[in-house]
């Protein structure tokens, strides 16, 4: 058809957004698998002083971003002849590379020969018979299919088998969007669970020598990302020591904290101070300060002197406190001076 552009409304918007997203992120997928794939191939070398069906196996490189613009770019032409999402072929990719294909010539001439046979050639190619197309979609799904691959993840981890498992029963039994939407699903609950998992909080020792009063202060450092899927159990942790008087809490560890957890710890902090267990925070990235602030972690400390930069002063704080220093009126009115 002559190239236009489609009737678009909100109602169809809304209809086409879930399945567009689907195809975009298996289209993605795909060409960049192809790319990769394409660029570990071992290709015949023409070269002089080798034999001719000689292949030199070594990686090239590719640009992933210009991948997808070009992958982008021809599926927006494509729907504007009426056509479908364009994606690299790794059926196709791994026979032309095979054949010797070095330069985008080979694309384009493969592009040419596809064009002749739709506008020259379809009275002989539609009397070729279903049959036989059938054995050649057949032995191309075959080859995109790696058993080595499939094998290497099935031994694997059980969750990268189990993913494997479920997308391609979904895709069997369903359909091959609704697999990749299970597939990514199924994957992402299983990647949250490993950062939940990763993410730790342990007491560690008061570096240097023994003082008195030591047994009373916890040092807690907190390992990995403070998210959803771990707050609640570091909380529960921290708050479950019964012995504690002053708790210092080392949050220079932390890679990744979402709202959910900065909240989490807000409340950590709060039902310590309401305790009368008082709590000191040391190493706060920059990073997370501005989350922190708004979040109210900061609010909930006793004292805003109760925010170190480094391990000794805080420890020397927490020492002040546990000797009662900070409970005289000395030590209130220090307190305010400081």
């Amino acid at each position: 058809p002559v190239p236009a552009i489609p009737d678009m409304s909100l109602g169809l918007l809304r209809a086409l957004a879930g399945p567009a997203l689907a195809v975009a992120a298996l289209a993605a997928i795909e060409s960049l698998l192809s790319a990769r794939v394409a660029a570990s191939l071992p290709r015949p070398d023409s070269g002089p002083g080798r034999a001719a069906d000689s292949e030199v196996a070594r990686t090239r490189r590719y640009d992933p971003d210009r991948e997808l613009v070009g992958q982008g770019l021809a599926s927006l032409a494509s729907g504007l002849f009426g056509g479908l999402p364009a994606t690299g072929a790794i059926a196709r990719t791994a026979v032309s590379v095979r054949a010797g294909a070095r330069t985008r010539l080979a694309a384009v001439t493969h592009s040419l020969v596809i064009l002749g046979v739709i506008y020259l050639a379809t009275g002989p190619v539609s009397r070729i018979p279903m049959a036989a197309l059938a054995g050649v979609l057949m032995v191309t799904a075959t080859r995109m299919v790696s058993v080595r691959t499939i094998k290497g993840v099935l031994r694997s981890t059980r969750t990268d088998a189990l993913v494997l498992v479920v997308t391609a029963a979904v895709t069997i039994a369903v359909d091959l969007i609704e697999a990749v939407q299970v597939g990514i699903v199924v994957a992402a609950f299983f990647a949250l669970r490993s950062v939940a998992k990763a993410t730790v909080v342990h007491r560690e020792p008061l570096p240097g020598p023994a003082e008195p009063g030591d047994e009373h202060i916890a040092l807690y450092t907190l390992d990995g990302s403070m998210f959803f899927g771990a707050a609640e159990r570091i909380g529960s942790e921290i708050a479950s020591d019964q012995q504690a008087r002053v708790v210092v809490l080392r949050l220079s560890r932390l890679r990744v904290v979402d709202a959910t957890g900065a909240h989490a710890l807000t409340e950590l902090v709060a039902g310590l101070e309401r305790q009368g267990i008082v709590v000191l925070i040391k190493g706060i990235q920059a990073r997370h300060l501005t989350l922190f602030t708004n979040v109210g972690v900061l609010d909930e400390l006793r004292h805003d002197a109760h925010l170190f930069d480094s391990l000794e002063p805080a420890l020397a704080h927490a020492r002040d406190h546990v000797r009662g220093e900070h409970d005289s009126p000395q030590g209130e009115l220090a307190r305010a001076a400081g």
